[in-house]
């Protein structure tokens, strides 16, 4: 459940909901600000980004019309069952999305997919690359406790 810090005025989960120590508690921020990617990073680092063994997809992801003025630049993905995450392109990677702010936070703080093939039907979504290779991605799954403390640390 969410609550707020009087003092800050900032959202957090408590620590205890998500399996962590009493007393901790995980700040909020901006999904793609500065301060989402250092707390993503520092998530990915704690529970690990292993992907299952047959993962083999590194998706390049291009998000226009943010509130930060930029567009904002990162990749995700898996080699061999080894996660890749992190801003700005990976050089190898198999597929390029655009879209815009509001459907990659539907799309990937969610981890809708139904949301991501809507996006992609109604053209709010464009691909460039392997596009058979994302698909057969889309069964593989991730390690549902990073996704859920990513979750828990997006505003």
């Amino acid at each position: 459940m969410v609550k707020l810090d009087g003092r800050s005025g900032r959202r957090y989960i408590p620590a205890t909901d998500l399996g962590w120590d009493e007393g901790d508690r995980v700040a909020k921020h901006q999904f793609l600000s500065d301060e989402w990617f250092e707390t993503v990073q520092k998530l990915v680092d704690e529970h690990g980004a292993d992907a299952p063994p047959q993962a083999n997809v590194v998706v390049n992801l291009v998000v226009t019309d943010t509130p930060f003025g930029d567009e904002r630049k990162m990749h995700m993905g898996a080699r061999d069952g080894k996660g890749h995450w992190g801003t700005g392109h990976s050089d190898d990677a198999d597929v390029t999305l655009t879209t815009d702010y509001v459907t990659a936070k539907e799309v990937f703080v969610s981890n809708n997919p139904q949301a991501g093939m809507q996006a992609f039907m109604a053209g709010k979504v464009k691909v460039q690359g392997d596009m058979a290779k994302l698909m057969a991605s889309q069964q593989q799954g991730g390690n549902p406790k990073l996704q859920e403390a990513i979750q828990a640390a997006t505003e």
